[in-house]
């Protein structure tokens, strides 16, 4: 599924904007892209689909919508959760659960291991999909990507997109050596991005990984992120509270070329982040 590109102007920069996040309402982003071996899989190769993380995930999210399209189980396993958020009805754990997720919380001290060991002596009609979609399948996703931006036209060096596991950053960068890719961690630092990126292949040269001002907790309300989000969004783009804001700061502060900018996706979770800025007394909802 082809995705158009927006022009944005920011800081008097032209940026050119992939834009993933309107390929479908679960579905979007790189979530496609690294679900799009899966989506072409005959719906009678598996019947039940395992994965496991955080409940704020976009991946979660579009795991369930792939396997209800599918007829597939989706079995999500995290570490254990507060009340409130079990009880509430908004944001992308609310949405996965709706679309058919079973969830099983693990207690922490087991949980490493239990993960570690979701492998063993599996079934063939069972498939597991690493945190946030960082598996090999994720690598023909990403070569379809890479096509439809060299079919683009757009005469730019460089890409950017932002990094979980850092899987779409990695693939897009071989699959385009051409290009330099930039990227930034959200979860960790850029050793913890590197050790993930390492253990699906070897990092390439033209893989950039920026390095933000100060270290910023995953998934955290942050004045400095929502204030970058209103300057999006005055842009004419939505993208997303929790990974693209640190990118843009970083884009704006240590880049000066055009970039073609990579949407990810995940604004479907933005209403239930916008609750907790609002609850920190950063947003008046």
């Amino acid at each position: 599924m082809y995705s158009p590109v927006s022009e944005i102007y920011l800081n008097g920069r032209r940026f050119y904007v992939k834009r993933d996040d309107l390929i479908d309402p679960y579905l979007a982003g790189n979530k496609y892209r690294k679900l799009y071996t899966l989506l072409q899989t005959p719906s009678k190769r598996y019947s039940t689909i395992i994965s496991y993380g955080g409940t704020q995930s976009n991946a979660m999210l579009a795991i369930a919508a792939m396997c209800r399209d599918k007829n597939w189980n989706f079995i999500y396993y995290t570490k254990p959760l507060s009340t409130t958020l079990k009880h509430e009805n908004i944001g992308n754990f609310y949405e996965a659960k709706n679309l058919g997720m079973k969830h099983i919380e693990i207690q922490h001290q087991y949980y490493k291991e239990f993960i570690a060991s979701l492998r063993l002596n599996l079934d063939e009609k069972i498939f597991v999909i690493d945190q946030g979609g960082a598996v090999e399948e994720a690598k023909k996703g990403i070569e379809v990507l890479a096509q439809e931006i060299r079919e683009s036209g757009i005469k730019v060096n460089s890409l950017a997109t932002p990094s979980g596991t850092g899987t779409t950053a990695l693939f897009l960068a071989l699959s385009l050596p051409e290009y330099r890719v930039y990227t930034v961690p959200a979860i960790g630092d850029s050793a913890y991005l590197i050790k993930q990126m390492s253990a699906l292949s070897k990092i390439p040269e033209n893989l950039t990984i920026l390095e933000p001002e100060k270290k910023y907790r995953f998934a955290k309300p942050y004045i400095e992120f929502l204030n970058m989000q209103q300057k999006l969004l005055d842009a004419g783009v939505e993208f997303d509270l929790i990974y693209a804001p640190n990118l843009w700061r970083c884009l704006l502060a240590q880049t000066n070329e055009e970039i073609f900018y990579i949407h990810s996706g995940g604004v479907s979770g933005n209403k239930s982040m916008l609750e907790r800025y609002s609850h920190k007394g950063l947003f008046v909802s």
